[in-house]
C-alpha cells in the first residue's frame, strides 16, 4: 500500500466538529437531542460531536449494508465501487424517534443513496425534527438529490480513511482524513 496523505488534519477536525456542535446548540436551543450515528463509520465523529453540542443529548446508532459485490480492495481503489442502489437496515434505532429532534450522524455523503434510505426510514418514526450531519460531503458522486443540513467538509472524488472510516476495515482509527493513492 503507497503512502497515505493528509486530506484534513487532526486540529482542523477538531476546529470544525466544535464549530458544528455550537450550530446544533444554537439551532435547537432549549430543546433536547438525540445524534443517531450510522455505523461503523460515523462512530468516532459523533462521539466528538456529542462533547461540543451543550444541550441535553444522547445517542442511539442505525446500521445499513448495500447490496452488490464489492470488489477486492485494489480494484475498489482504482474504480471505485457503485452499490446497484439497494440498501437494507440492519439494524435499527433502539429508541423512539416519536416527536423528538433527531439530527442524522454520517461519516461521509457521496452518492446520496444511504441517506436518502436512512431519511425514509427515519422519518417513518415520526420526529419532531429530523436533521443530518455529515463530515464530509462528496457532491461529484451524488445520484440521489441529497444535502446535509451540518457539513463539515466538502472534498474531492478521493478515496478517504480515517477519522471513522476504512479501508477494507483498516485505518478507522487514524486521526486525520487521509487519501488513499489511487494505484
Amino acid at each position: 500500500m503507497a503512502e497515505l496523505k493528509v486530506l484534513i488534519s487532526r486540529e482542523r477536525i477538531a476546529q470544525r466538529v466544535a464549530e458544528m456542535g455550537a450550530e446544533i446548540t444554537r439551532d435547537f436551543s432549549g430543546e433536547t437531542v438525540i445524534l443517531v450515528g450510522v455505523l461503523k463509520g460515523a462512530a468516532i465523529f459523533l462521539g466528538d460531536l456529542a462533547r461540543h453540542i451543550q444541550l441535553d443529548a444522547t445517542f442511539d446508532f442505525i446500521g445499513v449494508s448495500s447490496y452488490g459485490n464489492r470488489p477486492s480492495p485494489a480494484q475498489q481503489l482504482k474504480s471505485g465501487w457503485d452499490s446497484t442502489g439497494e440498501v437494507r437496515l440492519t439494524k435499527d434505532v433502539d429508541q423512539s424517534m416519536k416527536q423528538r429532534n433527531v439530527i442524522l450522524v454520517e461519516d461521509i455523503l457521496d452518492t446520496g443513496l444511504t441517506l436518502t434510505y436512512l431519511k425514509k426510514i427515519l422519518l417513518a418514526h415520526q420526529p419532531k425534527a429530523l436533521r443530518i450531519a455529515t463530515l464530509l460531503d462528496k457532491p461529484s458522486r451524488r445520484t440521489q438529490p441529497m444535502q446535509a443540513d451540518y457539513v463539515g467538509f466538502g472534498i474531492p472524488d478521493e478515496f478517504v480513511v480515517g477519522y471513522g472510516l476504512d479501508y477494507a476495515e483498516m485505518y478507522r482509527n487514524l486521526p486525520d482524513i487521509c487519501v488513499v493513492p489511487r494505484e
